[in-house]
């Protein structure tokens, strides 16, 4: 988050200037309430499609194509990019706009402004119409070689943004990669409708193969075409490029949080709970959330990923599990877990409801600190202000509701010989969740 809004919500506002039949998000169903809270504020969104696992773009791409109508240009997006200048972003995509209704696949290259070696690179061809054809794609060189693309002028940063024909993509992925269009085809077979999202099946999707849209298609297409862009364009894939474009102070340090600092440089900090500081030191990245700590030098921001595929290998439970989880009525903070308890802050929206569950192994102890709640035991129920508590053991049908107009807040103690996410028996819900 780099103002106000998040990056996928900054997506989707720079959408205003273009005129779309219809938006469609594809993320994975573990982030879905997440994903609809930040979108809630744009009525444009007509459907989120949720992915059981994470296949890469390919996949993802033939989704959608699958599941819209009318056969219409795709504009394809990440929600982890930063755009600076959003009318030349517009103006690039409306010169793509003809190339792709002639059946070509266009991608989107940025025009580079330093040799940088953490992006993957396009080789311009012949010009056809506002576009040229692609020459070649370039995994990310050395920074030697980033340098001679950089002098010569015929390489543009690969945005990973497209703009295609829906039809036309899944031909050339039909022609490319067989094997992921037949298991994404036959997985849209069997959609089912959940509140505002989309689930397609998980059992066929499981056995899709992952890879991403440039090495299943726009590799080996003969109807690439790139158009070049220069929109003050960043890929957010690091802390790194974070730090590039945040705003910094006179000593070069982009700060969020809680942050106090003495004698440190051209460093990234952040912290979303706890007081962090820093002396002495410069080109770190130093990132502090709920879950974890990480500490990194920014030259060294790309291996990240060897430290998270560490955690995947011990079987850590950081890599699936997290403090703060959003719900469709709001979200739950874990503060403490010991054998035998757990306790946790709960957040309820203005006008919102759990579900009508019960529990086989735990009870509950609610605290309200903010707010008014309504809880339902059975045809009964409590209302409870600040300072009110009520309990209810183990089996005991119960449901909480915010009667108020702000959000509402509980502690909740959870005592039992089984404390997880599994142990809720439902019985009715206004989110359609079993």
């Amino acid at each position: 988050m780099l103002g106000k809004r998040s990056l996928l919500q900054e997506t989707f506002k720079r959408l205003d200037a273009l005129d779309l039949e219809s938006s469609v998000v594809v993320c994975n169903e573990e982030h879905r309430f997440l994903v609809a809270e930040q979108l809630r504020e744009f009525n444009g969104v007509d459907s989120i499609i949720l992915e059981p696992e994470g296949r890469n773009t390919a996949p993802a791409i033939a989704l959608a194509a699958l599941l819209t109508d009318n056969d219409p240009l795709l504009l394809v997006l990440s929600a982890d990019h930063y755009i600076k200048d959003e009318l030349a972003f517009v103006h690039g995509i409306k010169k793509a706009v003809p190339l792709a209704e002639q059946g070509k696949l266009v991608t989107f290259g940025v025009l580079p402004t330093e040799p940088h070696s953490g992006y993957g690179y396009i080789m311009k061809g012949d010009k056809i119409g506002e576009g040229f054809e692609v020459e070649n794609f370039i995994e990310k060189p050395s920074i030697g070689v980033a340098r001679d693309y950089f002098v010569s002028r015929k390489y543009l940063w690969n945005s990973g943004m497209f703009l295609f024909r829906a039809s036309k993509y899944l031909e050339e992925l039909q022609n490319f990669r067989p094997d992921i269009f037949e298991v994404c085809e036959k997985a849209v077979d069997k959609v089912e409708a959940d509140l505002d999202f989309i689930r397609i099946s998980r059992d066929i999707f499981l056995n899709c193969p992952s890879d991403s849209v440039d090495y299943a298609v726009m590799e080996k297409t003969k109807n690439a075409v790139v158009v070049e862009i220069d929109p003050g364009w960043s890929d957010i894939g690091s802390f790194a490029s974070l730090w590039d474009v945040s705003k910094k102070d006179e000593l070069g340090n982009s700060l969020r949080g809680d942050v106090l600092t003495h004698k440190t440089s051209n460093s990234l900090i952040f912290s979303d709970y706890k007081l962090v500081g820093s002396v002495g030191v410069s080109d770190l990245l130093i990132v502090s959330t709920k879950d974890a700590v990480l500490v990194a030098n920014k030259n060294n921001a790309q291996d990240v990923k060897d430290l998270v595929k560490q955690l995947e290998d011990q079987g850590r439970c950081e890599c699936e599990l997290h403090r703060e989880v959003c719900r469709p009525w709001g979200k739950y903070d874990s503060l403490d877990t010991g054998v035998g308890y757990q306790v946790k802050i709960i957040t309820v929206n203005p006008g919102e409801k759990l579900s009508v569950q019960m529990h086989y192994h735990r009870s509950e102890h609610w605290v309200v600190v903010a707010g008014e709640a309504r809880v339902h035991y059975g045809n009964e129920y409590r209302d409870l202000k600040v300072n009110q508590s009520t309990y209810h053991g183990i089996e005991v049908l119960h449901a909480l509701e915010n009667i108020g107009d702000i959000p509402l807040k509980l502690i909740e103690v959870q005592v039992g010989d089984y404390l997880g996410e599994d142990d809720i028996v439902r019985f009715e819900d206004r989110y359609g969740r079993e």
